[in-house]
Parts: structure tokens; C-alpha cells; sequence
């Protein structure tokens, strides 16, 4: 993977571009939250925070993806850097009431839904097909060691500047990648566009629903997702319900799968261009899910930290297997609409997750949710795996 970022200037642009501005990112998301909970004392406006930051473009997925695949990609990306930019700097500026705030935090969770599947898309642009897998190895550890850092950053930083000093620093963050953007070549996708967009719309769905390799992908990702994106929540009621630790030990518990991200990433850089996506993608969604069932059944905090680090590696494998499938089993003038589908069907899956799993877990407890819901995630994966093996699944390269 380094001898890959070293040769290849573009995917060095576009890692380091990613991780100024997941850095950022992550640096506003813990200003927000510790801003909006000291100014209004209630949990319900966190929450809010959260939801129109990660669910509600997630309803817009369909259109969002259609931009990249319009349009040049460098340039959809640089735009949406610097719009994301214009809008931290007007809430830093003003710290607006929290009906206001919502709603331009929506709208830059929206342009940020637009960037994902472009930046995604472009891969196959800036690297040989054979390149594929360790080019996404190299965004996916760049992206989860700036996630990592960024809410250390914000506590460092927050004491110095204030809240309106750290969101003036995220904001200068996109702009610094939207110029780092700028170095890289035009992406523009040789295909003509539909007659409108929600004609391009309704082709990225069905790019999906036609491809049984591609249908197989998106619904073991987002059902696995659906099964298992209630462990923060779980977990954080196993460390301090169940084993009586702290805060402070929760946090550290709940950092684990950050930890196990890394390592995944680490492991794949190693060799990920040797081995079969299909095979790398199941046995991701296993490993995920068998974590959390684990989990319920640990004894203590530190089988926990491990079994949470286990997962880690797991998602780590998911996010690199299906970016590599999607983009050899889509065409490029159909890659944007297809990655911005997918993130749009794990948001919902993760929302459903959420709100299933709240109501669940005090009724079943935190061990028994976890393990029915890794559990449940194991028994997807097993179908997928059925799935993949079945005759007629084309997993060949799109022509």
C-alpha cells in the first residue's frame, strides 16, 4: 500500500485530501455535540444533532450518487469541499438557535453525502484494476486514523480556541482539501447523461436490483448492518450496567473497534491484492457479527475491549471488499449513483438498527441484545455466503 501511495501522486492527493477533511469532520461533529448538550442540557437535541447528521441524506442517496456520475468528479468533490467550508464558517460565525443549526447541518450532511460516492468513484480512475484493493485499504486507514484523531484534536483544542475557534479550524480543513483537490486530473465520466435526474435516479437503483452479484453485496452489508449497529449503545449499557465501570472505561470499550479498524487496515495494506473480495467481504460480515456475539457473552471489560477490537477487523474487511466489488461489478458512468445507494441503504439499516435495538434492550438486557443481534448478523452472513456460491452470480469486472 505505501509503495502504491508513493508511485501513485493522484491516490496520494485524494488519501491526504480525506484525511484533512475527516479530520475536521470529526473535530465539528464532537464541537457540535458538546455545544448543543452545554447550551440546552438535553439529550433529545444531541440526538437530533445526530440524526439529521447521519439519517437524513441517507434519504436523498438515490439523487446524491446521480451528481458524481453527471459530472466531473474533481470538480463535484472541490465544490463540495468549499460548500462545506462556507457553511461551518457561517455557524461558527453565528452559533445559530437549534432549529437553524439543524438545518444547515443537514445541509452539509447532504453535500457530504454527495463527495462520499464521487471520491469513492474516482478510484478506478487513478489506479489499475489490479490496484483496486489496496487503493481502498489506503482510504479506509486514512479515513478511520483521522475519525481516531479528530476527537482528541477537539479536546485538545477546544479549551484554546473555544467553540467558535474549532469550527473556524474544520472549516479551514475543507478548504485546505478542496486545494489539495485541485491537483488532481479531471474525472469526467464518458457517458451521456439520463433525459432528467430522477431518470438517472431510478437507473442507479436498478444498476442494483439487475445485478445479482451487486443486489447480493448490498443487502448482506446493510442487513448485517441492520443486525449489529446497535453495539455502541449495548455496549456502553454492558460497561457501566453490567461490569459497574466508568465513564472513562466505557469510552475506552467503545474505542476498541477504532483500534480493530486500524489493525484491519494494517493487515490488509499487507495483502488484501492477494485475496478473493468475495471470500474478504463474508468473512468480514462474520467476523462483525461474531464480535458482538461475544461480547454479550464476555466476562469483563477487557474480554470486551478484545471481543470489540475483534469486530473492528471485521468492518475493516467489509469496507474494503465491497468498495473494490462495487467498483469492478458497476460500469463508471453508474459507480457514483450505485456507492451513493449503498450509503444511503446503511444509513437507513443503521437507523433501523438504532431504533429497534433502543426499544429492545430494556427488555432483553445488553448481553441478550448483543448476542441475538451478532447472532443474527452470523446467520445473514451464512446466506450471503450461500448466496455468492449460487450458479449464475456473475462476480467478473464490468466491461
Amino acid at each position: 500500500m505505501l509503495t502504491l501511495l508513493k508511485e501513485n501522486g493522484p491516490l496520494r492527493v485524494l488519501s491526504t485530501a480525506r484525511v484533512v477533511s475527516v479530520v475536521g469532520d470529526a473535530l465539528s461533529l464532537v464541537t457540535l455535540m458538546l455545544h448543543v448538550q452545554s447550551a440546552l442540557g438535553k439529550a433529545i437535541a444531541v440526538a437530533a444533532l445526530l440524526l439529521v447528521g447521519d439519517f437524513a441524506p441517507s434519504l436523498l442517496s438515490p439523487l446524491t450518487g446521480v451528481i458524481s456520475d453527471r459530472f466531473d468528479r474533481r470538480t463535484v468533490m472541490i465544490v463540495c469541499e468549499v460548500a462545506q467550508a462556507v457553511l461551518l464558517a457561517v455557524i461558527a460565525f453565528t452559533l445559530p438557535p437549534l432549529p437553524v443549526l439543524l438545518v444547515l447541518v443537514g445541509v452539509r450532511a447532504v453535500i457530504g453525502q454527495v463527495f462520499l460516492p464521487a471520491s469513492r468513484a474516482a478510484v478506478p480512475a487513478l489506479v489499475a484494476e489490479k490496484d483496486l484493493p489496496q487503493a481502498n485499504t489506503a482510504l479506509g486507514l486514512g479515513s478511520t486514523s483521522a475519525d481516531v484523531i479528530g476527537p482528541f484534536l477537539a479536546a485538545l483544542l477546544l479549551p484554546l480556541l473555544g467553540v467558535r475557534g474549532v469550527l473556524l479550524v474544520d472549516a479551514a480543513s475543507f478548504g485546505l482539501s478542496a486545494l489539495l483537490l485541485l491537483r488532481l486530473p479531471k474525472l469526467v465520466v464518458s457517458a451521456e447523461p439520463g433525459e432528467t435526474v430522477f431518470s438517472d435516479a431510478k437507473a442507479g437503483l436498478s444498476e442494483i436490483w439487475r445485478n445479482r452479484a451487486l443486489r447480493i453485496v448490498f443487502v448482506g452489508f446493510c442487513g448485517v448492518v441492520a443486525c449489529t449497529a446497535i453495539d455502541d449503545v449495548a455496549v456502553l449499557q454492558l460497561t457501566m450496567g453490567v461490569f459497574s465501570s466508568s465513564e472513562s472505561v466505557a469510552g475506552v470499550v467503545l474505542g476498541a473497534v477504532g483500534v480493530g479498524l486500524l489493525l484491519g487496515y494494517a493487515l490488509l495494506a499487507r495483502g488484501s491484492a492477494r485475496l478473493s473480495m468475495v471470500a474478504l467481504l463474508v468473512t468480514g460480515f462474520v467476523i462483525s457479527s461474531a464480535g458482538n456475539l461475544f461480547t454479550g457473552l464476555a466476562w469483563g471489560v477487557a474480554a470486551a475491549f478484545a471481543l470489540q477490537a475483534v469486530r473492528g477487523l471485521g468492518i475493516a474487511a467489509m469496507d474494503v471488499a465491497h468498495s473494490t466489488l462495487v467498483q469492478r461489478l458497476v460500469p463508471a458512468d453508474r459507480t457514483g449513483r450505485v456507492f451513493g445507494n449503498f450509503y444511503g441503504g446503511i444509513g437507513v439499516a443503521a437507523a433501523v438498527s438504532y431504533l429497534a435495538g433502543g426499544l429492545l434492550i430494556d427488555v432483553l438486557g445488553p448481553q441478550l441484545l448483543l448476542v441475538c443481534a451478532g447472532g443474527a448478523g452470523v446467520l445473514v452472513a451464512l446466506w450471503a455466503l450461500a448466496a455468492s456460491r449460487a450458479r449464475g452470480v456473475e462476480w467478473e469486472p464490468a466491461s
